[in-house]
């Protein structure tokens, strides 16, 4: 090799930027929405990725939301005061008490410090929630559960837990104009005003439908959609995971997942996305390279 001839390294580079040039082209000036959860959001060096990875959509040209959980951190907020938790499906009985720890950790301490992240990985990033202008109006989730003896279903009170049935994107589309990247708390007020706490992928499901976003991206503390061998599906519709649902493959917390995913593509999103959020980029690559990295969904 002469002097002058390029380096390997910097080949590999130049064509995983070629590689990344019809993707950038298709979704330039598209809405990414990405819900950032899991207990990668307690690992500084994950977050770091993650805020990185925000910044280069926003430089390329692609707008983010940004919707975030915080339960690792609930529970473990809730555990220094005292409050006992229980769970119905997954969902957290969320009484007065829990209620109001549950708005200080989301909308105050988690929220802020992911606005951090993205600004000092030099974007601009603004922090709000649900109850932002109207943002995401909630009514009271329900739930039933059947009783393994008698077989009898009863309704289950998980109190302020809610459900959103709304979404007015003006502040959104506010923000994206100013070049700012929204950072939602997933809290929202029902119409009497009362606040609820509300699942973050359902939350990022409903706003992803809400504002027409090109896809959705869950980050989670798994690969993605595993078949019963453990090997990742990388491609499903929605009659694919009907069968899956129904033969076991998808079970227990994936199903959430899957039925916020199915619901979006079915509600116009262009696709969605289960990645997993412990490892870092896994949406650079997801979005910019064929293989892809994690469980995509659509109609």
């Amino acid at each position: 090799m002469s002097d002058n001839a390029p380096h390997p390294a910097a080949l590999a580079k130049t064509a995983t930027l070629i590689e990344a040039l019809p993707y950038l082209q298709r979704y330039a000036g598209q809405i990414f929405v990405v819900k950032y959860g899991g207990h990668a959001m307690g690992e500084p060096e994950l977050a770091r990725d993650f805020a990185e990875d925000i910044v280069l959509l926003k430089a390329c040209g692609i707008n983010p939301v940004v919707v975030h959980g915080g339960g690792p951190q609930i529970g473990a907020m809730l555990g220094r005061l005292g409050i006992k938790s229980e769970f119905v499906d997954g969902l957290r009985v969320t009484d007065a008490a829990t209620a109001q720890v549950a708005e200080m950790v989301l909308a105050g301490s988690i929220n802020k410090e992911l606005v951090g992240w993205i600004n000092a990985a030099g974007g601009s990033a603004a922090g709000i929630s649900g109850k932002d202008a109207h943002l995401v109006r909630a009514v009271k989730a329900t739930r039933t559960t059947r009783d393994p003896g008698s077989n009898i279903e009863r309704e289950v009170d998980l109190g302020f837990v809610g459900e959103p049935v709304a979404v007015d994107r003006r502040l959104i589309d506010v923000l994206i104009a100013a070049g700012i990247v929204p950072v939602i708390a997933p809290v929202a007020a029902g119409a009497d005003g009362v606040t609820y706490n509300v699942n973050a992928d359902t939350m990022a499901g409903a706003i992803a439908a809400a504002i027409g976003a090109a896809r959705l991206f869950l980050l989670t503390d798994v690969a993605g959609v595993l078949d019963k061998a453990g090997d990742l599906l990388t491609d499903l519709n929605p009659r694919a995971i009907a069968a899956l649902v129904a033969d076991g493959t998808i079970s227990g917390g994936m199903i959430p997942k899957i039925e916020t995913c199915v619901a979006a593509v079915g509600a116009g999103v262009g696709a969605a996305v289960i990645l997993d959020g412990r490892v870092g980029h896994a949406m650079l690559l997801e979005i910019f390279t064929r293989e892809g990295a994690g469980t995509l969904v659509r109609a």
